[in-house]
């Protein structure tokens, strides 16, 4: 198992970012795909045509996120943080993401990169 540890820097304001974290109708509109979300605690969620499924576990609304990603049987669950600062160019969004299986961390890591946080980045700057 293995910890990730990442800052990414988004051209929009925190409140901002957490809508488009945690709003299935924004999530849709960066993603491209259908999003399953709420923002209740225990509710279940599904990104990316179900390729990441799991559990929510906290929020604090413009400010922090935290979920659990399932893959499959694990001993340790997966808890992925999301929180977010204010930043002079937008929003500094600080990812933890613990317990990941060491067959899934690269693609996990590149996941992160390019189809979460660099299509986020992408669709506000667009903008």
């Amino acid at each position: 198992m293995k910890d990730l540890k990442k800052y990414y820097i988004i051209p929009a304001e925190p409140e901002i970012v957490y809508a488009a974290l945690t709003n299935p109708l924004t999530l849709q509109a960066w993603t491209g795909d259908v999003a399953e979300m709420s923002t209740e605690p225990g509710s279940e969620f599904s990104l990316f045509e179900g390729s990441i499924v799991g559990k929510n576990l906290e929020f604090e609304e413009g400010k922090k996120l935290v979920q659990q990603w399932y893959f499959g049987e694990q001993e340790e669950p997966s808890i992925v943080t999301i929180k977010l600062h204010p930043h002079k160019f937008g929003t500094s969004a600080e990812l933890r993401h613990t317990n990941i299986p060491d067959q899934d961390y690269n693609d996990i890591a590149e996941g992160w990169d390019e189809a979460y946080f660099g299509a986020l980045i992408e669709f506000y700057e667009e903008e």
